[in-house]
């Protein structure tokens, strides 16, 4: 047997320009948060066009990751990483002069198809540049918490820029880094491509977009409205793609899919953790966002820079845990990080009605740690289980659990919070309020404190009161259901992934990743 060769100066500087997507796609999706007054007020988009405005990328980012992964693995991932820095990068200059909210939703959907090829790119090179185990492992947690760090610094960034520039400015600090990626990457990222791939099947690819999309939107949608028939059938329908889409896989010669490995538990069963992870961290998020601005009440940029503690908190915990990977179980170390996470949520519970900035934050940071913890060691569970050549396809997978977890988070531990407010609400109101001001009030907590601002002030200081509790009250119960959720999860990891080796079959040889040498010149 060879031995394992160790990445060097070369390929970790390469790494760290592959970092500079990663950073920037993970950011836009949250870089819009303090932009949309300045864009309604210049655009004048309605409702459903603001909506689309944010939902956009995320929906796109989402439906293409699984096409962009296997795409890549057929026809070169730094090939694909060059053509998606160019789309993003023209796509970002589009969004940031875009004169009516149309172009401007074209620009977001543009965004999210330049995110995906991006995205699955990064992670597979990760693979493909790091051969060695420990390499790869500390590779993988700087790529996690990259990842994390953006979406943490994105609203933190927009509300900088606009406090000095015009709203299209958040688009274009992505091109310099566009520019230094499409500059570094040739002649530091070497190409990587499976030539036993197969065609690149665009049925496969469409029922993908077809399964992925609805789902994403259903939930999404039930999420942000509460039950309806249109979201509803769309989850349905995205699940019978879906059906359609494994049994295509299991036909093919040239599968997009592999279900073979899927069915390995070191992959199947490590995408399935992070998918709980994800529903965890992105789901109560939303509660963590509305206690900062309409319980505490401070500014979005306030709000935005007490967020990033959990963040500066956690920075260095996926590196420690990757080097403890070393010496103990990686089930082991994955079920102490949800038990670590459970932690967190039982002191959310404790969250008081008014104040509560250190407890809210402690819990957060807890949470936080043990979730990093889980998600940056099964990210690299599949990355090492899958063979070099099938990285781009285990990358896309992972990360298209990352985007339905979150959706599921927010609708399952949005709903438990709503369901809390709307019945515990009328409890605390004061009495003789007209019927269509408690229904205003009943809606979200945003409106209860909009009808208290209305009010005498006796009357708005009790509806201030009953809306906050009630809040509260929900975040407490979805801060339980969360803990419980992670301690059932620690279970299942333990007992699932105990034993699973990080190793692919083919890294005993570890020449099955076929690197792809650049062309000499005026040779065929």
């Amino acid at each position: 047997m060879t031995s394992t060769p160790r990445a060097g100066r070369r390929e970790w500087i390469g790494f760290t320009v592959l970092m500079l997507p990663l950073l920037l796609v993970s950011m836009d999706v949250s870089v819009l948060y303090f932009a949309v007054p300045f864009i309604s007020a210049e655009l004048s988009p309605t409702s459903t066009e603001q909506l689309w405005i944010f939902d956009i990328y995320g929906f796109v980012l989402a439906g293409l990751l699984i096409t962009m992964g296997a795409l890549g693995d057929r026809i070169g991932r730094r090939r694909l990483l060059l053509c998606g820095a160019v789309a993003f990068g023209a796509a970002s200059a589009l969004a940031a002069y875009a004169d009516s909210p149309g172009t401007l939703i074209a620009a977001r959907a543009l965004l999210g198809v330049g995110g995906a090829t991006l995205m699955p790119s990064t992670l597979a090179l990760v693979r493909n540049l790091f051969h060695d185990e420990k390499q790869r492992g500390t590779a993988i947690a700087i790529w996690t918490a990259t990842l994390t760090a953006g979406i943490a610094v994105g609203p933190v960034l927009s509300g900088v820029l606009l406090e000095h520039f015009w709203w299209g400015s958040i688009f274009l600090i992505n091109l310099p880094a566009m520019a230094v990626l499409l500059l570094l990457a040739p002649a530091l990222v070497p190409e990587f491509r499976n030539p036993a791939a197969g065609r690149f099947d665009v049925l496969s690819s469409v029922l993908s977009l077809g399964a992925l999309l609805p789902v994403i939107y259903g939930v999404k949608e039930l999420a942000r409205a509460g039950w309806a028939t249109g979201p509803a059938l769309a989850i349905a329908a995205g699940l019978l793609v879906a059906f359609l889409f494994v049994h295509r896989q299991r036909r093919l010669a040239h599968p997009m899919v592999d279900l073979a490995l899927v069915r390995r538990r070191a992959v199947g069963g490590a995408i399935g953790v992070n998918l709980v992870a994800m529903f965890a961290m992105v789901g109560f998020a939303i509660f963590t966002t509305q206690h900062l601005q309409s319980v505490l009440g401070l500014s979005p940029l306030r709000a935005a820079l007490w967020s990033l503690l959990p963040s500066v908190v956690v920075g260095g915990i996926a590196p420690v845990a990757a080097a403890l990977a070393r010496r103990i179980d990686r089930a082991w170390l994955i079920g102490a990080g949800f038990v670590v996470a459970a932690g967190g949520f039982v002191v959310l519970t404790r969250v008081p009605d008014e104040d509560g900035l250190v407890t809210l934050l402690l819990g957060a940071s807890i949470y936080a740690a043990g979730l990093v913890v889980v998600m940056s060691l099964v990210t690299e569970l599949v990355l090492g289980a899958a063979p070099p050549e099938r990285a781009g396809m285990a990358s896309a997978l992972t990360e298209s659990s990352s985007e339905l977890g979150g959706a599921l988070g927010m609708a399952v531990l949005g709903s438990i919070g709503s369901a809390v407010y709307r019945r515990e609400l009328p409890d605390g109101l004061p009495g003789g309020l007209p019927a269509d001001v408690v229904a205003s009030a009943r809606e979200t907590l945003a409106g209860g404190l909009a009808v208290a601002e209305g009010l005498p002030d006796r009357a708005a200081a009790a509806m201030r009161e009953a809306a906050v509790g009630a809040f509260t009250d929900g975040l407490h119960l979805a801060a339980a259901g969360a803990g419980a959720l992670m301690l059932l999860a620690a279970l299942l990891t333990v007992l699932t992934l105990r034993g699973v080796s990080v190793r692919a079959p083919q890294d005993e040889t570890d020449h099955a990743a076929t690197p792809v040498e650049p062309v000499p010149a005026g040779r065929r």
